[in-house]
Parts: C-alpha cells; structure tokens; sequence
C-alpha cells in the first residue's frame, strides 16, 4: 500500500477482551488511530480481581443506670464484658498484636422538662475494641460470635468490617504487561484491516491503578474481593 493510503484519516473504537495467564486480566482496548501522523493511539485496559489482604473491625459495648450510686458497680460489669469479648477473640484466633482496647469512658445524660427541671438522668459507661488483621475471612465468623452476647443482654453495637487491599505494588508489573500486550492486539488488528503493520511504541502513558469493590463502579472498602483496574495509552508507528 502506498503512502497516500496511510495519509487517509481513519477512526474507529475497538474492543479486546484478553485473559492473562498469572491472574483474572480482562484486558479492553480502544483506538483512536491517527493515521495522518502514521501512527495509532491505542488504549489498552487491564483487569485483575484480587483479595483484601487488611480487615478493620470496631465493636461497642455499653451498660447503664439511672442512679449515680450504681457507677462503681458499673465499672465491674463493663470491665467483666471487656473481658468476655476479649476472651472471644481470643479463642478465634486473633493475637493481642491485633487487638487494640479503647479505654471504658463515662457519659451523663440529663433530660429536663419545659422547665428546665431534671426529670431523668442516664449515667452510661461505654468501651470501644478494635481490630485489625490479615485474617480477613475470620473476621464475619467472630463477628457472629460476638453478637450471641445480645442474648445475654449486652448491648453492643458490632459495626461493619471494612477491607483493604495493600500488596498493589506485586501486581502492577504483570498488569502492565497485560494492558500493552491488549493494546497491541487492537492495533495489529486494526493495521490488518487498514492494510498496514505496527511497528515499534512511540510513546506509552501509563494511567493511574484504581481499586473497588468487586463488581462495584465506586467504593473499596466494603468486600474482601477488589478489582484493580489501570489503563495505559500507547502510540504505535504504521508501515507499509
């Protein structure tokens, strides 16, 4: 094909779905080709779904009275269930290097009526524990555990874990190379049915790695499967 042919502006959108070999890559790649310039712009898109590798766990636990004379009594109780919560933990596997103890801090409640005469009063002891660990599926079955002692007349608020996903740097390399290697078979493609070839990179950006939640558009904390996703931008030269 002469040059008059590669001086023709075309343009077009092409789809690739790629698998890679070390992971779940679903690679998409799209062209805006710039023949006029001998070149093609391709942007290559790579896929992995990944594991969570960091959960972060809170409870509260809380007891009350209304009379103030019940405050020392209350500090045996809430320090007691402390214990019966650690004890839990514990006996699921989780280290004290895991586990991090609030301090149990005291609130008064007062309520008044329209004459500003104090009509009732709470006086609440309230402890905080957290959790932090790699041992991400474990955490929904102590949580379990946990909320037998509602049973007991505990009350306890046993709040959400939320996962992260840290090892990002293990996996760019081979996500990178996949999201090139998707982009050049949209090129190669594209080149056949323009009767040309692609010839080496003229330039390549790389966009930035994002992490969601498995199967979500937004958010990255509420599932323990991710998907990273990261999409570069390559130029290749046309030939004859």
């Amino acid at each position: 094909m002469n040059k008059q042919v590669l001086g023709i502006v075309l343009g077009g959108v092409l789809v690739a779905l790629g698998l890679g070999s070390c992971g779940y890559f679903i690679g998409q790649t799209m062209y805006n080709a710039k023949v006029a310039m001998n070149i093609a712009e391709v942007k290559g898109l790579a896929e992995q779904r990944v594991e969570s590798d960091i959960a972060n766990w809170q409870l509260r636990f809380s007891i009350s009275s209304k009379n103030k004379q019940d405050i020392p009594a209350l500090y045996q109780q809430a320090e007691a269930q402390q214990q019966e919560i650690m004890a839990i933990l514990k006996a699921n596997g989780f280290t004290g290097d895991e586990i991090e103890i609030g301090l149990i801090e005291y609130k008064y409640y007062e309520y008044r009526n329209d004459s500003q005469t104090v009509v009732d009063q709470d006086h609440e002891l309230e402890g905080m524990i957290s959790l932090e660990t790699t041992k991400v599926r474990d955490v929904a079955t102590v949580r379990g555990e946990v909320n037998k002692l509602v049973a007991k007349g505990y009350n306890i608020t046993n709040y959400a874990p939320t996962y992260r996903f840290t090892q990002l740097n293990d996996i760019k390399p081979e996500m990178l190379k996949a999201a090139t290697t998707n982009a050049r078979i949209a090129a190669n493609e594209f080149a056949a049915n323009a009767g040309v070839a692609v010839g080496g990179i003229r330039s390549a950006r790389q966009g930035n790695f994002s992490i969601t939640d498995a199967g979500e558009e937004y958010g990255d904390r509420h599932k323990i499967e991710k998907d990273v996703r990261v999409v570069t931008r390559i130029e290749f030269y046309l030939t004859e």
